[in-house]
């Protein structure tokens, strides 16, 4: 990975079922379960041809948690769901494009405006 800001440093499940990563940069995002779970990007929950989203985040429950979590080789993560989810594979890269904190959001709305 080349770019530190997608390389995680640590990850951890957190008690309140929430993930953690740690990255290179030194920026930490708290990615809470239902946010994740309804961004899994596996074929269950969205159209592989299509692209249309089956399960969004509306429909994930309010109160699921990440059970676990592993890494799959150098570029993703595997996470097991409290609903027993476990399908997806989320890319470094859009773990840290799903951080909520008000820094990345302003990173986001950059490149946004600068694309487009």
């Amino acid at each position: 990975m080349a770019d530190p800001m997608f390389e995680p440093r640590k990850m951890q499940v957190l008690t309140d079922g929430a993930l953690e990563v740690t990255w290179a940069d030194g920026h930490v995002s708290r990615l809470p379960a239902r946010l994740l779970r309804g961004n899994c990007g596996c074929a269950q929950c969205v159209d592989e041809i299509s692209h249309r989203r089956y399960f969004g985040v509306e429909q994930a429950d309010p109160h699921i948690r990440i059970e676990d979590s592993m890494p799959i080789g150098r570029y993703a993560a595997a996470i097991l769901f409290s609903d027993l989810h476990d399908t997806g594979i989320f890319p470094y890269k859009s773990l840290r494009n799903l951080c909520p904190c008000a820094e990345c959001a302003a990173i986001r709305e950059v490149e946004a405006r600068t694309r487009g």
